[in-house]
């Protein structure tokens, strides 16, 4: 009878079995893991040390306490640089956690076409303060039941808001209507050119928390009336 089972020893398993590296940097080879012949080596200060046996390379880079890391893999011969391998990683992993939370950093500003006065001012003083820190502000306008019939008016809204807030931010392209509401997002002037309208100064204590305002969150208190 067949054996079924797999093999003592494991090995490579076909399909879902097989395991898969998400670390991004496993494919980088260093120092032992490169098996070309020679390699053009470039010194941990940029400097340009030519073409190496790949062996001697290797060892030019632990002597120091470093490693020979793979750059330019498809050039002839391939490019290595020595380098602290593990602070290059974390350097890039530091970079691409920042880009990340920058790129999160969208505030939003729901209104509605027949907002109160009142609350209306008190969404574009939030908004102002958000563009004020260096945020994105995204201002959505909502419509309910038959206003739809009648988009005019909550353009008219959206507008004026862009109007009120012309001293803190631009809008990235003009407001368009999408299914049941109007979107425009807002991006600060440089600060040397915001002119704020409903606040004379702009500080962290008067800013309302962030993570009320966040897009992912939603409005927060900011939300439709």
């Amino acid at each position: 009878m067949a054996n079924s089972f797999p093999s003592a020893g494991g090995g490579n398993r076909p399909g879902p079995y097989q395991r898969r590296n998400n670390d991004p940097f496993a494919a980088i080879r260093r120092n032992h893991r490169i098996k070309v012949p020679q390699v053009r080596v470039i010194s941990p200060e940029g400097k340009q040390l030519g073409v190496l046996d790949t062996p001697k390379a290797v060892n030019l880079a632990l002597e120091v306490g470093l490693d020979l890391v793979e750059v330019a893999p498809n050039a002839t011969p391939p490019v290595c640089r020595i380098m602290d391998f593990g602070k290059y990683v974390y350097e890039e992993q530091k970079k691409q956690s920042h880009s990340k939370t920058t790129g999160s950093r969208i505030k939003e500003i729901e209104f509605t076409a027949r907002i109160a006065e009142n609350d209306f001012l008190t969404k574009l003083r939030h908004a102002e303060e958000f563009l004020a820190h260096g945020n994105k502000v995204k201002l959505r306008l909502k419509f309910r039941g038959r206003e739809l019939a009648h988009t005019e008016i909550g353009f008219a809204v959206v507008k004026r808001g862009l109007d009120e807030l012309a001293g803190m931010g631009h809008p990235d392209s003009e407001p368009k209507l999408l299914g049941k509401q109007i979107n425009v997002m807002l991006t600060p002037n440089p600060v040397n050119k915001r002119k704020p309208k409903f606040h004379h100064t702009a500080s962290h204590e008067d800013s309302p928390q962030d993570g009320h305002h966040d897009d992912h969150d939603g409005a927060g208190h900011a939300a439709g009336a």
